[in-house]
């Protein structure tokens, strides 16, 4: 009787429709991380693999804080189309993606010029660093493309359309994966570049993406159409994009600092500790895909309710998709507990790698199901607009407990890459309780976008 209260069989089938697509997006979106580290790992070695670990954590940590404004793009796409508003919501496309791609810019500059420097906050050894740069200068012009494609996205989910996202990240990351072994091995008559034919290739596969929502968005679907007038920034737009987005850039500052900061933290181990722990992001990353993906369809159902003026409903869809989170990572943590040596073996073949991470992969299984608790109710406090009360429960998180417990782990109790994962634990628990209440409390419902 409780199960089914809390599924809602209509609400669960919502949300699955959605997000079905969703996952298959995220997921092949991550094989563009796991298709480098895969043939890095086997074709150059634990170096490669620890240099463009490094370099995509800067270029993420940009990209992350930058593309905030596509949250709140999302939240009021998915009001206006609840409302049927369709005037407003191709405002909202045409200066989201107007406000992207002039980030997409500065961002592939910083990227450009500054990598080498803030590489240098890492203790990593003379190959490592000169590995990293050739990555970053070669990968930074697809910045700006990500950006293309983050606002594109962001638009179609936002109006219901997940599939559509998901073709085009299929038909990128098969190209990507193509150019990874071509430019990497030098197959043919291809020259072997090693990590920077990595870069090229994600850079190509990226940029192609770009082009096809461009195309897509100009076509019109699911009530999109971009037009050149609407790419003109108006405070009509703007004032209330920002209004929702400022948070989630906060959250993503905060965030990305935390990992960063945590990347330093890390690099007090050596170097085979340094690969366990991306071959462990990677695989962790590839766990949560479903629970990202639902995470995005709710948040596209929670705003289109609430501009159907019907919060509870709302209410019901975010505690459906949290149940079905839970019972993902359970199943996740399983596998990671049970087989986590065969999951590794698919990354690497050195013995020395899979005896480091494989405890740790074990203590990450338990981490599943409140990391994807955390994730899909984040999704839904960012589908109210409630953008502001997700960053402080984010922020107080990573401060007050992951940061500081990772450190006290890897420093003085040296329980090395295992670390991360106690403190994600110990966090993600604390704080989802916090979370959880501050949603069924409903104050999100008395939020107006416009």
């Amino acid at each position: 009787m409780l199960l089914n209260n809390l599924f809602h069989k209509e609400m669960t089938r919502q949300i699955l429709i959605l997000a079905v697509p969703a996952i298959i997006e995220m997921a092949l979106s991550t094989l563009v991380g796991l298709a480098d580290t895969l043939m890095i790992s086997r074709f150059i070695g634990a170096e490669g693999l620890a240099a463009v670990g490094f370099a995509n954590q800067i270029v993420f940590t940009l990209i992350f804080i930058f593309s905030s404004f596509n949250a709140g793009a999302t939240a009021m796409v998915a009001r206006s189309y609840g409302e049927k508003n369709y005037h407003r919501l191709n405002k909202i496309v045409g200066q989201n993606l107007a406000l992207n791609f002039m980030i997409g810019i500065i961002v592939f500059l910083t990227t450009l010029f500054f990598a080498p420097n803030i590489l240098n906050l890492f203790d990593i050894s003379p190959k490592v660093m000169a590995m990293g740069i050739s990555y970053s200068e070669n990968v930074a012009i697809s910045q700006l493309f990500m950006f293309i494609t983050f606002a594109g996205a962001a638009s179609l989910r936002g109006a219901g359309d997940t599939k559509t996202p998901m073709f085009i990240t299929g038909l990128a990351n098969i190209l990507n994966i193509i150019g990874n072994y071509l430019l990497i091995t030098g197959f043919g008559p291809f020259p072997e570049l090693g990590v920077q034919g990595a870069a090229i290739s994600t850079s190509i596969a990226r940029g192609i993406a770009a082009l096809l929502y461009l195309y897509i968005l100009t076509q019109g679907t699911s009530g999109i159409k971009l037009v050149f007038s609407n790419l003109k920034i108006t405070g009509y737009i703007l004032r209330p994009l920002w209004r929702f987005s400022y948070a989630a850039a906060l959250e993503q500052l905060f965030m990305q600092l935390a990992f960063f900061v945590n990347g330093i933290i890390i690099s007090q181990l050596d170097t085979t500790s340094e690969a366990a722990f991306r071959i462990l992001i990677n695989i962790e990353s590839t766990s949560f895909m479903p629970a990202i993906g639902i995470s995005i369809a709710t948040a596209t159902l929670v705003g289109k309710h609430l501009g159907e003026n019907n919060p509870e409903r709302s209410l019901t869809i975010g505690k459906t998709a949290v149940l079905l989170g839970i019972i993902w990572g359970i199943f996740m943590g399983a596998i990671f507990i049970t087989i986590p040596v065969p999951i590794l073996k698919i990354f690497t073949t050195e013995l020395a790698l899979i005896n480091k991470a494989t405890h740790s992969m074990q203590i990450a299984g338990i981490n599943q199901a409140p990391l994807a608790f955390m994730i899909i109710l984040g999704g839904a406090l960012r589908g109210t607009g409630d953008t502001r009360g997700i960053m402080f429960i984010t922020a107080l998180r990573l401060w007050t407990l992951f940061i500081p417990l990772t450190y006290l782990f890897v420093i003085y109790f040296d329980y090395g890459v295992t670390s991360v994962f106690y403190a994600e634990i110990i966090s993600f628990v604390v704080f989802s309780i916090i979370a959880y209440r501050r949603f069924t409390a409903m104050k999100w419902a008395k939020i107006r976008m416009f």
